[in-house]
């Protein structure tokens, strides 16, 4: 990613936002590793009150499991930084929000990884109509850098979903 990562971010979601009020989508956010960016980017365009519901910012374990319903046993089994875990946070915050789409964000923006991811790796959740798809990213960036390229990833990871997913519903029209 460029150095204006944020203007780059912001030009993202605006193709994501003129996609979900075409099709009168919404939008809810699970953030772990981003801490509120996702969300920060989503709000900052104008207009976003018409298809964003909210998010959860699941820094804790407790709250992922609590609040967004990620069973214990997943965390116990994959690590809180996984597929697994960054797909039934997409699932749950679609749920306890009730919207058609979601994104989930659970990683190690640093310093410092885990036993078994280096610092930088983030897993990516997307949920919507068609189920859920993840992605890992490992990004080489400071703590600050990566939060901003998570957030980008993120982003980019809906679009592509909204894309095969709105694609049918699109064909056909001017």
């Amino acid at each position: 990613m460029k150095n204006d990562g944020i203007t780059e971010t912001l030009s993202l979601q605006r193709k994501i936002a003129d996609i979900l009020l075409k099709s009168s989508s919404t939008l809810s956010v699970a953030e772990s590793c981003t801490g509120g960016m996702i969300s920060h980017i989503v709000t900052s365009i104008s207009g976003a009150s018409a298809y964003y519901l909210g998010a959860v910012c699941s820094y804790a374990i407790a709250i992922k499991e609590k609040v967004l319903g990620v069973a214990p046993e997943i965390i116990r089994q994959n690590g809180v930084v996984s597929r697994e875990v960054a797909e039934a946070m997409a699932e749950g915050v679609r749920k306890l929000m009730g919207s058609i789409y979601s994104i989930a964000t659970t990683g190690l923006a640093g310093p410092g990884g885990d036993e078994f991811n280096p610092e930088g790796t983030v897993w990516i959740a997307v949920s919507g109509p068609k189920g859920s798809i993840s992605r890992k990213k490992i990004m080489q960036g400071d703590r600050a850098q990566n939060i901003v390229s998570f957030t980008h990833e993120a982003l980019l990871l809906l679009y592509e979903y909204l894309m095969d997913t709105t694609e049918v519903q699109t064909t056909g029209q001017s």
